[in-house]
């Protein structure tokens, strides 16, 4: 318990059979309810088993006959008759009763006021906008509707599928410091907005997130939010689509940031030319993904520069189809991850790309995967290093210790658990497509496949292929 209070948004231990019930649905609500997150309940041993197996553990067959035993069985036998007390009443049922803030009239009101006056209007959509109670097509239909250019992050990203014109893919902080209104829903200023200095002090910005202590973590000393709303992300877009229904921005705007992403895209082109000094090009190869991925594929990304580069080149082909570790870089989860879309989505393909350290934590899982004959398909960026942390390590330190790891055999490795396993390499670099392809069939065969792809390791110190 110690533990996890610090973690979680609630912690319970359960003492009496009769409140596993009600101690378990508060549990769940509150998980669900404003920012979702992990809640605690600790169930001891003693009340998850029947009633006759725990007095038999714990109340002597023969009752003492020193005043110290009986009062030992006395005690135990109440223990017991508290322990089970009630056990059997009926119990609370139905909908769980969750708290989910919204946005006010009033607050929708002004928002939409500061947006109708706005020419260069931009919004960055987070996680957050794909909770319910919104479904997801509702919510593209609303981001459609509205027409401000916007940029997806988190599981936002597939929101409007591939190649949509309203979605904006690269330059992110340019166009954030260019915009004169920006809507940031279900997304803090934290890192990956540079602590909110990407955001220029001329404009307005909104922010809704159901959570307001992150939501307003660093303002007044980066950036300063004009309106700063609690409240469900999904559900504010569709109101403030009703309160602007009609109104349309200058297309130029939109154009701008549109042929920003297309010079960005020739320029990744251009790197996915240049020659590497042995193995693969990681771009061209990402490349070639993203040309091969099918459109009912759920996209399963860990770590760290491999995947780093994919989140610029292979677009998810729809809503709630990326999973990544997140904001806190939680190596590891990639099989699980995996594990979990595919049973909840059996007839998608489920496509994970690992960085080659991060499949060290995963890679026993393709054990699990054969025997419970789940098909899932890994790619594995294997430039023999864990290269996100050397870019930045050796230009300080002078070293690349503890960074370096070795070309190894991981479609071998998963041979070995029963799973398929092929290589990609300079013998083979005409024929990425035609192997990702065999990968793909020998998955809908019905097998786990992993793809050790042996890249190059681009040059940190002058970023000659570096994203």
């Amino acid at each position: 318990m110690s533990l996890f209070r610090p973690l979680c948004k609630f912690c319970a231990s359960v003492h009496r059979v009769r409140d596993i019930i009600p101690t378990l649905r508060t549990a769940m609500a509150i998980a669900q309810s404003g920012t979702p997150g992990p809640v605690f309940v600790e169930l001891p041993i003693d009340v998850l088993y029947p009633y006759f197996m725990v007095q038999k553990e714990m109340v002597p067959p023969i009752r003492p006959k020193g005043l110290m035993g009986r009062g030992v069985s006395w005690y135990l036998e109440n223990h017991l008759a508290n322990l089970f007390a009630g056990a059997w009443e009926p119990r609370p049922e139905g909908p769980l009763p969750l708290d989910i803030p919204q946005a006010s009239p009033q607050q929708v009101q002004r928002c939409v006021e500061i947006l109708s006056r706005a020419k260069r209007p931009l919004m960055v959509l987070g996680s957050q906008a794909l909770l319910p109670l919104t479904p997801a097509h509702k919510l593209r239909a609303a981001v459609e509707t509205l027409g401000v250019p916007c940029f997806l992050a988190g599981m936002a990203r597939g929101l409007l599928g591939r190649n949509h014109p309203l979605h904006i893919r690269q330059n992110r902080s340019a166009a954030l410091k260019k915009a004169d209104v920006v809507l940031l829903a279900g997304i803090v200023c934290d890192f990956r907005l540079s602590y909110g200095r990407v955001l220029s002090r001329s404009s307005k910005i909104i922010i809704v997130n159901r959570n307001r202590k992150e939501m307003l973590i660093n303002s007044d000393i980066f950036w300063k939010p004009q309106e700063a709303i609690q409240g469900d992300v999904g559900s504010f877009v569709l109101k403030l689509v009703e309160g602007l229904q009609g109104q349309t921005w200058a297309s130029d705007w939109a154009e701008e940031l549109r042929q920003a992403d297309r010079e960005k895209d020739q320029s990744f082109r251009e790197k996915a030319m240049m020659p590497v000094a042995q193995h693969l090009n990681p771009v061209r190869v990402l490349q070639l993904v993203e040309e091969t991925l099918p459109d009912n594929s759920i996209l399963v990304v860990d770590g760290g520069d491999f995947v780093g580069t994919a989140a610029h080149l292979v677009q998810p082909r729809g809503p709630l189809c990326w999973l990544d570790p997140g904001a806190f870089g939680t190596l590891g989860v990639g099989a699980g991850f995996a594990l979990g879309a595919k049973l909840c989505r059996p007839d998608a393909e489920v496509w994970c790309l690992f960085g080659d350290g991060a499949f060290g934590y995963s890679l026993i899982e393709f054990d699990t995967f054969v025997r419970h004959k789940i098909p899932v398909m890994a790619l594995i960026g294997n430039d023999a290093g864990w290269t996100q942390i050397s870019r930045e390590q050796v230009p300080c330190l002078g070293s690349n210790v503890a960074c370096g790891l070795a070309y190894s055999d991981y479609h071998k490795a998963a041979i070995g658990l029963g799973a398929q396993g092929l290589l990609l390499s300079r013998d083979n670099e005409d024929q990425v497509v035609k192997v990702l392809c065999d990968a793909q069939q020998q998955c809908r065969d019905g097998h786990p496949v992993v793809v050790n792809i042996l890249i190059g390791r681009t040059d940190f110190r002058d970023g000659s292929i570096a994203v």
